[in-house]
């Protein structure tokens, strides 16, 4: 599988929690994926500096990306 093919992935599962986030007041945006996989988003909205929101990125996003795409080592917020 080709990286355009993993990014492909990725985005599927970030479009699946995406609603929840929006529920919220927030969403999110991939801002890049590196070759060795660290998929960096940029949370916005409500989300952008909420205190949960690194709970959100690890527990909810990153184990939902994982999940979908084993291949990813870590969701990072820049």
């Amino acid at each position: 599988m080709d990286k355009q093919e993993v990014v492909g992935l990725i985005e599927a599962a970030i479009d699946e929690i995406r609603p929840y986030l929006q529920s919220d007041g927030g969403d999110i945006t991939i801002v890049e994926v590196s070759d060795d996989l660290v998929v960096k988003v940029r949370l916005e909205g409500a989300c952008d500096g909420c205190p949960m929101s690194m709970q959100t990125l690890k527990n909810g996003v990153e184990m939902v990306v994982k999940t979908r795409v084993p291949a990813v080592l870590e969701v990072v917020a820049v």
